[in-house]
């Protein structure tokens, strides 16, 4: 793409210029979920700048029986786990319960694995009557973000917010019945992929979303309760094999 200037510079400056927009939430105390390994960068800058508390949200594709690659929907993590199942693809492929449940099951093993080697033994942060901002480095074809954000709406917050930084207009109009508002800073056509609207677009790596979740644990202190921030303060896991 000669002559093409990337929008942002990197992860953490996307997040910054993300933050400036979203900044009006910030009188809501809201929740900002970053979705690993990328969204976590992003999601940081959002809640330091809003004083929001952050917290990570996993999502798991369930592969159709035989053919893992095919997605029948997701499972998307929370206090409240939740399934997403694409009806569609459900009802022509016709898998047995017992294969949803025994896959759903599998899937959540593997988000607690991650979640435990990333925040140590701290709970998912409840979002029902929240307001809850759901953040990414940007979207493709949308389908993990549409999946988290169908899962979250089941929890009930009270507004769900999703926040990224570049994605094609075509992707957000489809997700856009999913939340309540989107805020998305380029749009721009064609698209190509995420990484080519950043001028660094590295590989974020586990040891780095440890440490900005420890760093974000005081974000949001004055809005918590006393017994909450002890549990994030004391909440230490040991950095992903």
């Amino acid at each position: 793409m000669a002559g093409h200037k990337p929008e942002f510079h990197d992860r953490r400056a996307a997040g910054r210029r993300l933050a400036a927009v979203l900044a009006p939430l910030a009188a809501a105390h809201p929740l900002v979920l970053g979705l690993p390994r990328g969204g976590v960068p992003v999601a940081f800058e959002v809640a330091k700048a809003l004083d929001a508390e952050l917290d990570l949200l996993f999502v798991r594709k369930i592969g159709a029986p035989g053919y893992e690659e095919l997605g029948i929907g997701a499972v998307v993590d929370g206090a409240e786990p939740q399934l997403v199942l694409d009806e569609d693809i459900v009802r022509q492929l016709a898998p047995s319960p017992n294969y949803i449940r025994t896959e759903m099951q599998r899937q959540l093993a593997e988000i607690e694995r991650r979640r435990s080697s990333y925040v140590g033994g701290r709970a998912p942060v409840e979002v029902a009557g929240r307001t809850v901002i759901v953040i990414d480095d940007g979207i493709a074809t949308g389908g993990t973000v549409k999946a988290a954000l169908k899962g979250l709406r089941k929890n009930r917050p009270a507004r769900l917010v999703l926040g990224i930084p570049v994605a094609p207009g075509d992707s957000i109009a489809e997700i856009s019945p999913e939340c309540d508002d989107i805020v998305c800073l380029a749009r721009p056509e064609p698209f190509h992929a995420v990484g080519a609207h950043y001028a660094v677009f590295d590989q974020t790596t586990d040891e780095e979303v440890v440490r900005l979740v420890r760093e974000a644990a005081c974000f949001g202190r004055s809005h918590d309760s006393p017994g909450r921030m002890a549990a994030l303060r004391d909440s230490r896991g040991p950095a992903p094999r």
